[in-house]
């Protein structure tokens, strides 16, 4: 009787590992979450084609199992196990076996359909209850090809804790109120830009999250661009996993006491994996700071409420991650990329 309860306990314990995984692959894209997937390339229609590497060199012919492997792929995503499995696979069966796969490709296309009927299922499903046209659904859409069919069918037989879970992150998704709107404003300390500009961008940040530093590159990008047609907001959320984020935060306030908060700022995510306090202390002599004031508000946690302010700031507006990023109130979907963050900015321009 043991054994089995075990094994009860084993598989529940199992099932909601599966749905909790499914949740963050779906949901997440950051500091906590799933990097998003560059997009395969639309080239390389047949085997015959050749295509040309980053140094303009033209690459060989795909052979007949690299095509097939390819097209595979193209049918599940690039990142899916049933398209790694066939690229180790292709690599050591006969051509002969490749060129008769590729002949009757609509037999295999059918079933890798049928496969992964549970995947569409799944992606439907939550599409209808979530709303065709939500960011959510997009963002289902775009990463369910990427579990395999168990994975699909294990979150279907818990399908009301999945739905319910996106829909709560569709709610944070949604345009700030405008009193949160003007929460996250009001009072801030770490300002570049006019009080009077037509938009207003807000950073929540990491300085140890990597994603936080392409996010850092793209703002550095606007402000050259856009000079004093946009204010840029910092704040702070350093998360639990990065021990060293808390501190440089604090090291940046510091700076900034002394009017030197951007500047250390950029340096800070410059060297995002040399956080130490000896470092900290590094990048404050490099801009030729108070180094007595600075040691003393690093020693006396001066900044350590500043912080602390800027991470319940950042939990009433349901940040979950970092980079976060706000445009007149509104979540910016991928702040780490410049053309999207720019076109939204012209829009609100205009």
């Amino acid at each position: 009787m043991d054994n089995r309860r075990r094994y009860r306990n084993l598989n529940r314990v199992r099932a909601l590992m599966v749905v909790s995984l499914g949740v963050v692959i779906l949901a997440i894209a950051g500091c906590d979450k799933l990097k998003k997937e560059k997009k395969a390339s639309d080239t390389d229609e047949g085997s015959e084609q050749t295509s040309k590497g980053q140094d303009g060199a033209e690459k060989k012919p795909l052979t007949p199992c690299e095509q097939y492997a390819k097209t595979i792929c193209e049918l599940t995503s690039e990142t899916s196990p049933m398209c790694q499995s066939m690229k180790s696979l292709t690599a050591i069966i006969p051509e002969a076996a490749c060129k008769a796969g590729m002949t009757d490709i609509d037999y295999t296309k059918n079933k890798v359909k049928e496969m992964r009927k549970s995947c569409d299922d799944l992606a439907s499903k939550l599409c209808a209850d979530i709303g065709p046209e939500t960011e959510t659904c997009t963002m289902v859409k775009t990463q369910v090809v990427k579990l395999p069919p168990e994975r699909c069918q294990d979150m279907l037989k818990q399908y009301p804790r999945v739905v319910a879970d996106l829909k709560k992150r569709e709610e944070a998704n949604k345009p700030l109120t405008p009193e949160k709107q003007q929460a996250i404003v009001e009072g801030a300390t770490n300002v570049f830009g006019p009080a009077d500009a037509k938009v207003t961008i807000v950073d929540f940040s990491d300085f140890q999250c990597p994603y936080s530093f392409r996010a850092a590159q793209v703002t550095k990008k606007l402000i050259k661009k856009y000079g004093d047609k946009v204010r840029f907001i910092y704040h702070h959320f350093p998360l639990s996993f990065h021990p060293q984020a808390r501190p440089a935060a604090e090291a940046s306030l510091a700076a900034g006491a002394q009017g030197k908060f951007w500047e250390y700022h950029d340096l800070v995510f410059e060297n995002q994996r040399a956080l130490e306090r000896a470092d900290l202390e590094k990048y404050a002599a490099q801009l030729k700071l108070n180094m007595k004031a600075f040691k003393k508000a690093l020693d006396d946690k001066s900044f350590e409420k500043a912080v602390d302010a800027d991470i319940k700031l950042g939990e009433k507006v349901a940040i979950s991650g970092t980079p976060t990023m706000f445009l007149n109130g509104k979540r910016i979907s991928n702040p780490t990329d410049y053309d999207m963050v720019s076109k939204e900015i012209e829009k609100a321009l205009q």
